[in-house]
């Protein structure tokens, strides 16, 4: 057990971002990685040209990297934005024209997980019609998931660095994941456990991986406190990626932490060289 026998991933939207894009894949690689994710690169846009999705595509085909998670358009992130599906107007209908984009890139890639962040609240807004609004789209998002072949994430956010995100506890994220797998019949909505956002909230790891590992799509961790690599704070990760895997998960842990004041290809020292190629 203990971080060897993890699965791990690169999030290439927080780490070797001192790099354009299209240079992560090969950083990923040469730090002993082969598998990574990412946010939605185009921030400014849910349907960038299609030379720009086939040169992504090219980086992580020659760097031998797979992509095992992808974030819908989610608006500006890194910013002030936490997703656009439950944003009324013109947020939620960029979501709508990035959803068979996303979903057809990941599958040109072999990804099989897109994960849909939510969306703030918004002053004037009655929460009641952007919920509404939000399963409508997860359920489109769910179907265009489906189609490729892929689940569908709903994350959980921590309410000091997202106070207008409403999903800030795991019970949140898990009602909209059956709430979404109801109205589908499909059963590829699956909840995105970030360990990091689940301490930041204060909530029991332990009894939270007992209570929905089963439900559990894809794995997040950084350190806390400072969103760190592990080792950096606090958290016991080791153990709990061990409680996690002893309840039966079996999938991708990203590794979605800040590299610090070094470069990301110094921040993976706790990691063996040899545990980091995907098994």
């Amino acid at each position: 057990m203990g971080y060897p026998d993890q699965r791990f991933d690169v999030n290439l939207s927080i780490l070797f971002t001192e790099l354009p894009l299209l240079e992560r894949p090969a950083a990923a690689a040469a730090a002993g990685f082969t598998a990574v994710e990412l946010w939605w690169p185009w921030i400014e846009t849910p349907t960038p040209p299609q030379a720009e999705l086939d040169a992504l595509k090219k980086a992580l085909d020659d760097a031998g990297t797979q992509l095992v998670g992808l974030n819908f358009y989610a608006g500006q992130l890194p910013g002030p934005d936490r997703g656009a599906l439950s944003v009324p107007g013109e947020e939620s209908d960029r979501f709508r024209a990035n959803i068979e984009v996303a979903a057809d890139f990941a599958a040109s890639v072999g990804c099989t997980a897109l994960n849909a962040l939510y969306g703030n609240r918004v002053e004037g807004a009655d929460p009641q019609v952007q919920d509404a609004l939000a399963l409508e789209n997860l359920v489109l998002a769910a179907r265009a998931a489906d189609r490729v072949g892929a689940i569908l994430l709903v994350e959980t956010l921590n309410k000091p660095e997202s106070p207008l995100y409403p999903l800030v506890s795991a019970p949140a994220a898990i009602e909209v994941v059956d709430k979404v797998n109801a109205a589908t019949g499909l059963g590829n909505a699956k909840f995105l456990l970030d360990l990091y956002h689940l301490s930041m909230n204060g909530e029991d790891l332990s009894q939270v991986i007992k209570a929905y590992a089963a439900r559990t799509g894809h794995v997040q961790i950084a350190d806390n406190p400072g969103r760190g690599a592990p080792g950096t704070g606090t958290l016991p990760l080791e153990r709990l990626l061990d409680e996690l895997k002893d309840a039966g998960y079996a999938g991708w842990v990203g590794l979605e932490y800040k590299p610090g004041d070094r470069p990301s290809a110094e921040a993976f020292d706790w990691l063996p060289v040899s545990a980091r190629a995907a098994r």
